[in-house]
C-alpha cells in the first residue's frame, strides 16, 4: 500500500474526478485501526463491525466539514468513539438491559469469544473493563491499549487533560480492585 498524506488524501477526496479512489484510500488506511478501536469498546464483532461502517458513512457525508484542526485519524477516532458510545446507549435503552443483565451477557461473550487469546489474566483485565462506566473505559482503551497522550486524547473528546487524567487513575484503580477481587 502506498503511503499518502492527509492533505493528498483530501485532494483526492475533494476533487470530483478522483473522490472515489480518495475514499477507497482513506478505508484502507485506516479501516483496521478504526475497527480495533470499536471491537474494543463494544466487544462483539458484529457490532463492531457495523459501527465500523457507520464511522466511515458518517466521515464520507461530513469529510467538507474536516477544518484540518487534527490529523485525519483524529477526527475518525472521535467519530468512532462518539458512533461506539451512542451505539451502547441505544442498546441498552432498547432492550431495557439492566447494567448487571448486560455485564454478564457481555462477559460470558468474552468467555466464548476468539477475541481473547485464552490467557486467563487477559480475559479476567476484559472482564474488569466492561465494568468501567463506557467514557472511562473508552480513556483506558485510548491510553493503553492505542498508547495515545491525554493531548490526543483530549482532542478526539473534547475532555480536559485534567479530567482525562483523573478519569484514567479511576479507572486503573477499579481494574486493580476487580483483578484482585477474582
Amino acid at each position: 500500500m502506498i503511503s499518502i498524506s492527509d492533505l493528498e488524501l483530501l485532494e483526492l477526496i475533494r476533487n470530483p474526478e478522483t473522490k472515489e479512489k480518495g475514499y477507497r484510500l482513506l478505508v484502507e488506511m485506516y479501516q483496521k485501526r478504526v475497527y480495533g478501536i470499536i471491537r474494543k469498546m463494544l466487544i462483539i464483532h458484529e457490532d463492531a463491525d457495523d459501527i465500523t461502517q457507520n464511522t466511515f458513512i458518517k466521515a464520507f457525508k461530513n469529510i467538507e466539514n474536516f477544518q484540518g484542526n487534527s490529523s485525519l485519524f483524529t477526527w475518525l477516532y472521535r467519530i468512532a468513539t462518539n458512533e461506539s458510545l451512542n451505539f451502547l446507549e441505544r442498546k441498552k435503552k432498547r432492550y431495557f438491559f439492566s447494567i448487571e443483565d448486560h455485564l454478564e451477557t457481555m462477559s460470558g461473550y468474552l468467555d466464548r469469544s476468539g477475541l481473547i487469546t485464552g490467557e486467563e489474566i487477559e480475559k479476567r483485565l476484559h472482564k474488569a473493563l466492561l465494568k468501567l462506566p463506557d467514557k472511562q473505559r473508552l480513556v483506558f482503551n485510548m491510553r493503553y491499549y492505542e498508547d495515545l497522550s491525554y493531548e490526543q486524547i483530549s482532542q478526539i473528546t473534547s475532555t480536559s487533560v485534567g479530567a482525562l487524567k483523573a478519569s484514567y487513575h479511576h479507572a486503573v484503580k477499579k481494574i486493580e480492585i476487580e483483578l484482585h477481587t477474582e
